[in-house]
């Protein structure tokens, strides 16, 4: 008996490692509507960690990426994002599979508009829908016709709300808290894009968005790293 307990415990390991990519929607029953935001704890790297070092998200959350949900022609769940390769509309499961958490679970939290809002979503998506293609802001500028992943969001919601905001904008940060000091991945990052640092110009965060009064946290896929120290500034 122990033998075969002992077979059936490393069987299910090795199915669980197996299905990391391709099975972490079974954790739950939750149901994701049109208009949600998924709000990630990426791993891109150095880039990523600058973002998530000068932002503060829910709960302390170390939040760099955000998208929101949608439903394709075929009614299957998309989520729209803009990335380094422009606004996109990406399928769920590759956005969720892109960080896990120590339990093998997507480091990815939802967020649900209040139902103040709620009648903002279908024109927002469709104006989310109109900007696939546009490129990526790499300069994080909101008036240039090009989106970072948070403008995005901040965008298509101004302009379904009568180009009112429903987000709000903050004076960027790009240094450390506790130094005053910019951080060298963003001297650098800036310099080969040969552009000053935007320190203190309008922008928005995947940080800032998940503490909005505007938006409910409702659900957790897995769970974001908690190391954060800044206040609500960047991306």
């Amino acid at each position: 008996m122990m033998k075969r307990l002992i077979i059936l415990f490393v069987a299910s390991n090795l199915l669980a490692a197996g299905c990391k990519q391709t099975c972490f929607m079974k954790y739950s029953d939750f149901e994701l509507q049109p208009g949600d935001l998924l709000l990630r704890d990426s791993d891109c790297g150095p880039l990523c960690d600058a973002i998530e070092r000068v932002t503060t998200g829910f709960e302390g959350m170390n939040l760099s990426h955000v998208g929101i949900v949608a439903k394709d022609a075929d009614g299957n769940i998309v989520v729209i994002e803009a990335a380094s390769s422009g606004v996109r509309v990406a399928e769920l499961q590759s956005f969720l599979s892109r960080s896990y958490d120590a339990q093998g679970k997507p480091k990815v939290i939802v967020g649900r508009l209040k139902k103040t809002y709620n009648q903002l979503i279908p024109a927002a998506l469709k104006e989310a829908f109109n900007l696939r293609g546009k490129p990526y802001d790499k300069v994080f500028a909101v008036d240039n016709d090009a989106y970072y992943c948070s403008e995005l969001i901040y965008e298509i919601f101004k302009r379904a709300n009568n180009n009112n905001p429903i987000f709000t904008l903050q004076p960027m940060t790009f240094k450390y808290p506790d130094t005053g000091q910019t951080l060298a991945a963003w001297e650098e990052y800036f310099s080969e894009l040969g552009v000053s640092i935007p320190e203190g110009q309008p922008g928005i965060n995947p940080g800032g968005i998940s503490r909005s009064q505007a938006l409910t946290i409702i659900y957790k896929y897995g769970n974001p790293s908690k190391n954060n120290l800044a206040g609500d500034k960047k991306l």
